[in-house]
């Protein structure tokens, strides 16, 4: 009984361990005002509206991107899953468009929160949260995967 009580606490850990990331990754959601008249975007659309290529929702209507801070993980997660690019590499590109003056950065929420309340009062927002934060004041317009 010894040697097993040993074994099962020895393995606790990495059980819990294994079964985090399992948990925490409910997916990676992109999300728009539900009055934007969206019903769907592309990969290749939120990319161009992310990364500075194009601002325009497949309607006209212009596309105001909406990062989440970056200590927020979901962020980092989202451009990995976008791109295939970090953090750093997000930054370096942002840094060369700006210099240039092609294009700016999308703009800046504050917290999650913040990100959901400026999607809710503005049709043109596109944003992106972890999906078991989406409530009913968005539309999920495209899952990342």
């Amino acid at each position: 009984m010894g040697r097993f009580l040993r074994l099962a606490f020895l393995t606790a850990p990495l059980v819990a361990l294994l079964a985090l990331p399992l948990a925490a990754a409910a997916g990676v959601v992109v999300v728009v005002n539900p009055k934007s008249g969206v019903e769907r975007l592309s990969r290749d659309d939120v990319i161009n509206i992310f990364m500075g290529r194009y601002r325009k929702l497949p309607n006209g209507q212009v596309a105001i991107p909406v990062d989440l801070p970056a200590a927020e993980s979901v962020k980092a997660e989202f451009y990995h899953l976008l791109v295939g690019k970090d953090m750093d590499q997000i930054a370096a590109y942002w840094s060369r468009l700006v210099f240039t003056g092609r294009t700016a950065p999308p703009r800046q929420a504050e917290s999650v929160e913040n990100l959901i309340a400026y999607i809710a009062a503005n049709p043109g927002a596109v944003g992106y949260l972890d999906s078991s934060d989406v409530d009913r004041r968005m539309k999920v317009v495209l899952e990342l995967k």
